[in-house]
């Protein structure tokens, strides 16, 4: 370790024997004792953060626990920048298998790629931490959560929140955290928070808020059950009291064993003089293009691009030692602060609208007949068109069994698809990015509360983004709400979306404290890009069922409770336009929408109906595209794409069970048994030609001991009278018996075998006998003597 020093380069200058310095330092910290331990009390169990014992060699590691689950999160930062104008944030959220105890059930069985609930994770702990990185940081920063444990009951995602703001903090990167995470759920009206997953099944809210000092908000991701406004704000401050206990145990736990934070160049800040050249400049020029509300999405960026040609050579003869790339990074600091004084001092949007006025809005239904439903939702210059499609409960989605929460099938699902033409641009094709698969989450969590859970059908909603400019997850919602009606769906109450944007003016050395704010309702692209906050909000004129924040600097609890205000009012205004294209579901579904039936199979007749293999079930599908799935024992669900397929396929499974279809047998009538085949312990025997062939055991032969059936000059095809006993409760097998007709009694013989020609049928025939008794060599196919 000590060779590995670069000793040669210590002589020279002082700042190379600083970096030696403090290199020393970093090594002899290894060993040194800075194990250490703190509990938050919250919800039913506490959190538990320690650092010191794992991964010493990273910049920061924490490990977080609650219950019995635990998460250990690292932070690694380098020390040269690699992006200047971006930083580079990179949050990995990884499951394990053998963390729940499990082993992997793919064909290899170990982890392979990565899933949507780790990548939509992986989004949710970026968007908590990413907003209280300093400006200029733009260093490679790598956050990694690494499942330790797993007891099915508690949410990692939510601890591994706290384990990455406890790993920031103790690391020598630059960052103005600590932030606290808690999942809140609404059970009975009680707020509760951390919920098991056990717990979260009964709670009509599933949010998560994260939230940093002074009460400051940096993230809220929610779902909910349609449920009032009052009831979702009242969870959500709930929930942010309990992060500030979180807060205050990171801070105590950085303040006594965490490391100096590292001094860093910044990157992408030109001079006060280069600014302030840049904005004698242009800024009257951007002030014209940024009020003139003739422009267009690219008409605007077009006019901005230009005012900075057309003064991007002055700049450069005014500083020629200056970095070109900082002089464009003034233009756009200059254009930034023109846009947001624009809204914060003359209550002016650069589309002419006033604050919480919206874009007009066209949408239109049932557009293509061969679709089960279609929509298409105009919104200003964001198009979004819809499809459902109505399939199988087969095709449900089945996910991976190792983790609990997604045992259950999914039965209603969204595809969100964003084809790069939708902003002009071009790129490739297929797959799906993680941005596409947040947006198509969020919508799917806004539409999901409303479409029924018992729904005979699988139903895939498909949202392909035509055009774009501003809040096309929310258009995907307004959208495949009227989809989803179209189709018949009986969903409870019609959903739209809408997005909520803030502009901040906050103190120059202080993020936490905002100075003023301004409201704006259906943001558009540029107005998300120069803004401090994306709020996504989906719900009915009765509640909400979806939010999601995306912020760049804290915000108070007053902030968030105005734009979700703001967003309810904007919701029923677009609920009441989409109601002139379709009011509430249709009635009756669409000629070529898909039908479902059930189908009853006695449970002795399954194995034959399905066929080896399931043949005749493979067959049907084949030759009708009629799908069979088995719901119970005994019942069965037949999904038929069309109505003329389900009458086909009905035909077909009328006369399969017709070739099986078993006679009514009486407890304890004597019928006329055919022998098929000799055993050593018995004969097999049939009451009927499509009767499976049942064993009758030596046992019950006669009343004597019988150790072949050739004893009684038995043979094949011989008709032999039985007594039936019902069925084997446990096997389902005919209890049948020759025995019990050995001793004298009056009885009538019924005979299953009379018409062999007919296809599936049976006859029973009885006449009176004049005898007391009746030997096999007495019966008669067609008769029966007493």
């Amino acid at each position: 370790m000590w060779r590995a020093l670069p000793w040669r380069y210590a002589a020279g200058t002082q700042r190379r024997w600083s970096k030696i310095s403090k290199r020393l330092k970093h090594f002899a910290s290894w060993n040194a004792n800075t194990s250490g331990t703190v509990e938050a009390v919250i919800g039913q169990s506490p959190l538990i953060l320690s650092t010191g014992e794992l991964a010493k060699l990273a910049d920061g590691c924490a490990t977080a626990q609650i219950g019995d689950t635990t998460v250990m999160v690292t932070a690694v930062s380098k020390k040269n920048s690699s992006s200047p104008g971006f930083l580079p944030l990179t949050v990995d959220y990884r499951q394990k298998a053998a963390a729940a105890g499990r082993i992997p059930t793919n064909h290899l069985r170990r982890e392979r790629g990565v899933t949507d609930q780790e990548i939509l994770t992986s989004r949710m702990i970026d968007r908590s931490i990413r907003p209280l990185f300093p400006k200029g940081f733009f260093y490679d920063t790598q956050v990694m959560c690494n499942l330790l444990a797993v007891d099915g009951l508690q949410d990692p995602g939510v601890i591994s929140i706290n384990g990455a703001s406890a790993a920031l903090a103790l690391s020598d990167v630059p960052w103005n955290g600590p932030i606290g995470a808690v999942r809140v759920g609404l059970i009975d009206e009680e707020v509760m928070i951390n919920p098991t997953r056990l717990d979260m099944r009964r709670s009509t809210i599933n949010m998560v808020v994260a939230g940093t000092k002074k009460s400051n908000l940096v993230m809220v991701e929610a779902s909910a059950d349609n449920v009032l406004q009052t009831d979702f704000l009242k969870a959500l401050k709930a929930g942010l009291k309990e992060t500030q206990i979180i807060v205050r145990s990171i801070e105590k736990l950085a303040r006594e064993h965490g490391k100096e934070k590292r001094e860093y160049e910044p990157f992408g800040i030109p001079s006060p003089e280069v600014l302030d050249s840049v904005r004698r400049l242009a800024a009257e020029q951007y002030h014209a293009v940024y009020t003139d509300p003739t422009h267009n999405k690219f008409s605007r960026d077009n006019a901005a691009s230009q005012v900075r040609e057309h003064h991007i050579s002055t700049v450069r003869e005014m500083f020629p030692n200056e970095d070109p790339s900082l002089l464009n990074d003034a233009f756009n600091i200059v254009a930034k602060d023109v846009f947001r004084k624009i809204i914060l001092e003359e209550d002016k949007r650069c589309d002419g609208r006033e604050a919480d006025e919206m874009r007009d809005i066209t949408c239109s239904v049932d557009l293509y007949k061969p679709l089960h439903g279609s929509a298409l939702f105009q919104r200003g210059q964001t198009q979004v068109f819809c499809t459902v499609t109505f399939d199988s409960i087969e095709s449900a989605l089945r996910a991976d069994p190792v983790w609990q929460e997604d045992i259950r099938e999914k039965n209603f699902m969204l595809h969100y698809e964003f084809p790069p033409y939708a902003t002009n641009e071009t790129g490739r094709t297929g797959g799906i990015n993680r941005r596409e698969l947040g947006h198509g989450a969020l919508a799917e969590k806004g539409l999901r509360p409303v479409v029924p859970s018992d729904y005979p059908f699988t139903i895939r909603l498909t949202s392909e983004v035509l055009e774009s400019n501003g809040s096309s997850s929310m258009a995907t919602v307004c959208g495949g709400s009227l989809a989803l009606m179209d189709a018949g769906v009986p969903v409870s109450h019609p959903v739209a979306g809408v997005a909520i944007g803030v502009i901040t003016e906050t103190e120059s050395d202080d993020i936490f404290t905002i100075k003023d704010h301004r409201i704006v309702t259906d943001l558009l692209g540029i107005e998300d890009y120069m803004g401090d906050m994306d709020m996504k909000l989906a719900g009915s004129k009765k509640g909400i069922t979806a939010l999601q924040t995306d912020v760049k600097v804290p915000l108070p609890m007053k902030i968030i409770v105005e734009a979700i205000q703001a967003g309810t009012a904007a919701k029923s205004k677009i609920l009441n336009i989409m109601a002139s294209s379709i009011r509430k579901p249709r009635d009756l579904r669409k000629s070529n929408s898909p039908v479902t039936e059930n189908l009853e199979v006695p449970v002795q007749r399954r194995s034959k109906f399905i066929g080896p293999g399931g043949y005749n079930l493979k067959k049907l599908r084949v030759e009708t595209g009629v799908t069979i799935s088995p719901v119970d024992e005994t019942h069965f669900s037949v999904f038929a794409p069309t109505p003329s397929a389900m009458s086909e396929a009905k035909e077909r499974i009328e006369q399969l069970l017709l070739e099986d279809k078993e006679p009514d047998l009486e407890f304890g009538g004597i019928y006329t048994a055919t022998i098929t085949e000799l055993r050593d312990n018995g004969v097999l025997v049939k009451l009927y030609p499509a009767m499976p062939p049942t064993l009758l055991h030596n046992s019950q032969l006669d009343q004597r001991k019988v150790n072949h059936p050739s004893a009684l000059k038995m043979e094949v095809g011989q008709e032999i009278p039985v007594k039936y006993f019902g069925r084997d409760p446990v096997s389902g097998k005919m209890r049948l018996s020759r025995k019990a007709l050995m001793a004298p009694a009056s009885a009538v013989i019924r005979n299953l075998n009379a018409v062999r020609g007919a296809r599936g049928a049976a006859s029973a025939t009885t006449s009176s006998s004049n005898s007391s008794s009746t030997s096999p060599s007495d019966s008669s196919s067609f008769s029966s003597e007493r």
